[in-house]
């Protein structure tokens, strides 16, 4: 099984870790719930992978497909149209992220954790 929940003092301290080792790269990325479940409610997806990448204008940004149950990214899926026949048709890939974060911080408070560390 893919995913589980780790609980929000280990979520902290990941987070934590990774925000003082890193302090001026992007440190969230938001995704809409509606590409979520579009990507979800395809055929045979039963996960999300996503990729680091570079946008149009070399931005760092996610890419995201869904996945399959033997683990491989979901590119085509099976549909039956009007008129009754068996056709592919290409599956979701996403971008269009939301960042945020970056940029050198100071003051980081190991104590006063937020999820956007200040």
């Amino acid at each position: 099984m893919i995913g589980a929940e780790i609980g929000l003092e280990l979520g902290k301290e990941m987070v934590r870790d990774f925000q003082v080792a890193h302090p001026t790269e992007i440190q969230f990325f938001n995704v809409g719930k509606n590409i979520i479940n579009q990507i979800l409610n395809q055929p045979g997806c039963e996960g999300i992978r996503f990729y680091n990448a570079y946008n149009e204008v070399g931005e760092k940004t996610l890419v995201y497909v869904g996945l399959t149950s033997e683990g491989k990214a979901l590119l085509t899926y099976s549909v039956i149209d009007n008129k009754g026949q068996l056709s592919n048709q290409s599956a979701i890939v996403a971008d269009r992220i939301e960042k945020g974060g970056g940029g050198v911080k100071t003051g980081i408070s190991t104590d006063d954790w937020t999820w956007d560390v200040e």
